[in-house]
């Protein structure tokens, strides 16, 4: 398909009579359409498709279509049906009443170009610089942040239904190619443990009959592997990406030992960040945050938080579930920075801020990075001679402990965790003859106390971060961080933030991006219509606790995060 780009034009007279005479309070998609114009042209999409072809239905209006489709929750045939037969619709796309849209697979044709372009950020940055040219976004003044878990599209699988539908998803995939060769090396008990769905077979319940099981399935995929892999065998099945799967999966859990396959031992096995979950996505990862364990991804949201405008999301970043909090500041901030809406104030829970994150968010962006600062676990940080009672000289290049002894070693060296820290060193001599070593000292038999310090920035930043965050003050402004609270629990109900519909990090990624876009438009409208902002709900029964009872904001966050999400649609392999 072609595109010929084309202006947004005005919306036919005959469809704003219909629609206002069948709309007289309204609806978001006319209330949109008419304070905010059109959201999107086609010359903002028309390098994803070619010059010549076939012409393509206009992609400013698909993207339109995309993000009306996520805010009521819409499959693709209720979309294209909605645009072919509701009037609020086509005036928000200016069409005429009896245009006829499109068929429903064009959704999913644009969505892959958004995808393969990576331009799912257009739509929510089409809506944010709509936002700020009619005063409805804020960004320089207070943003804040927070993660969540989202589920793979693909359901997720116990130890033997992985390895059992890894191989069955290679057999299938083998009998597509070569179906000959196939019946060449099959063994007969294949067809009875492989022809059907894992989740289909009964797996016995005592542990050593279900370990002999997967053992069985290690054993047969050894042998279909060394088949594929065998000189005689036809090359371009090793090429079949079921096959590599299912390499990948057999090197992870099974290994050789004097010739027989072996399941390995947990710790023989590779780390969460590499290890796949399921046959039919190889991007989605395990984690485990707390009590909830997941395989899938891990998306965080930022959003403005001024009571003058309506909170808009300014920032959507979707990540593999292994990538921990503490390292996204800073992609956040530049993703927020592209779009011109850097906040002063970054208020973000305790899995966000780093010492090097404050100070990089200050130096880089000109942002205050406010989140609790974790305490020192060092195993002498507390009591008399913890690190905080040392008197540092950073010129000098030496630190005084409380008893007036002077370091005689300061090197640069690297952390377990690679980070830059200053390793100091006191005198055994001086600290022998100390009558406090053993309350100094970790170990029952050191000979002297070390300190590790961070360089000087980062330093005095924790220390005066743990100092402003004991005080009230502080612990009443991190309040307003609460709110992106309420913003994760709308995605969730509102268009499925917690279940991804899509195969794929990048997809799941413009998932996100959509459901950011949809959430503003609906804030939006409700900001134009003058819809208050709802309120925590608290049942009769929790209003009458006491307040010494009352569960802490921080609490009841985690609490309401660990709630089990409702079942999404489950895809599975042929």
């Amino acid at each position: 398909m072609s595109m010929q780009p084309s202006g947004p034009g005005e919306i036919p007279a005959e469809t704003v009579r219909v629609a206002r005479a069948a709309f007289r309070k309204g609806s978001l998609a006319i209330r949109v359409r008419d304070e905010l114009g059109s959201l999107f042209t086609d010359e903002e999409f028309a390098d994803l498709f070619p010059v010549r072809g076939k012409p393509a239905w206009s992609p400013g209006r698909l993207a339109l279509v995309l993000v009306l489709q996520f805010v009521e929750g819409l499959t693709d045939r209720q979309a294209a049906e909605a645009v072919r037969a509701r009037i609020d619709f086509k005036y928000a796309l200016g069409l005429e009443l009896d245009d006829p849209g499109f068929d429903f697979s064009v959704l999913s044709e644009f969505r892959d170009r958004l995808v393969e372009a990576d331009a799912g950020r257009r739509v929510l940055d089409g809506i944010l610089v709509a936002a700020r040219e009619k005063n409805l976004l804020v960004t320089d003044g207070k943003a804040r942040t927070d993660s969540t878990h989202v589920l793979s599209s693909a359901r997720q699988l116990n130890w033997l239904e992985l390895v059992a539908e890894t191989l069955r998803s290679a057999l299938n995939a083998l009998a597509q190619a070569a179906p000959d060769w196939l019946m060449s090396v099959a063994e007969p008990d294949w067809f009875r443990h492989y022809a059907t769905r894992a989740e289909d077979s009964r797996f016995p319940k005592a542990r050593a009959k279900r370990d002999e099981v997967g053992l069985r399935i290690g054993r047969d995929g050894m042998r279909l592997l060394e088949a594929v892999f065998a000189p005689g065998a036809p090359h371009q099945l090793r090429a079949l990406d079921e096959v590599e799967i299912l390499r990948q999966v057999w090197v992870q859990h099974f290994h050789l030992v004097e010739g027989e396959v072996m399941r390995r031992d947990p710790k023989d096995r590779p780390p969460g960040a590499t290890r796949l979950v399921t046959p039919y996505d190889t991007e989605p990862r395990g984690s485990l945050n707390r009590d909830t364990m997941w395989d899938g991804y891990k998306v965080h949201l930022t959003e403005t938080c001024d009571n003058d405008a309506p909170n808009l999301i300014t920032n959507v970043a979707t990540t593999e579930a292994t990538v921990p909090d503490s390292v996204m500041s800073g992609p956040v901030h530049e993703g927020l920075a592209a779009r011109h809406c850097l906040p002063g104030e970054h208020w973000v829970d305790a899995g966000y801020p780093t010492a090097g994150q404050v100070v990089a968010a200050r130096r880089d962006h000109g942002i205050a990075l406010h989140g609790p600062m974790a305490a020192n676990t060092a195993a002498s940080a507390d009591g008399p001679f913890g690190q905080d009672v040392f008197t540092i000289d950073w010129d000098g290049e030496q630190v005084t402990c409380p008893n007036g002894t002077t370091s005689t070693q300061w090197h640069h060296r690297h952390s377990q965790q690679g980070l830059p820290v200053i390793r100091v060193r006191f005198s055994p001599a001086d600290c022998r003859a100390c009558p406090h070593l053993r309350d100094c000292v970790n170990s029952p038999k050191a000979e002297r106390r070390e300190l590790n310090l961070r360089h000087r920035d980062e330093h005095e930043v924790v220390q005066a971060a743990r100092a402003e965050q004991r005080t009230d003050t502080w612990k009443d402004r991190y309040k307003i961080r609460a709110g992106v609270e309420g913003t994760i629990s709308q995605g969730v109900q509102r268009c499925g933030l917690r279940r991804s519909r899509y195969r794929g990090l990048a997809k799941t990624s413009l998932h996100h991006r959509l459901t950011g876009a949809a959430i503003n438009l609906a804030r939006i409208d409700a900001h134009l219509t003058g819809t208050a902002r709802a309120r925590t709900r608290t049942s009769h029964f929790a209003a009458l606790c006491p307040a010494e009872l009352t569960l802490d904001g921080a609490k009841r966050a985690r609490i309401n995060q660990q709630r089990p999400t409702p079942p999404g649609p489950f895809v599975h392999g042929p």
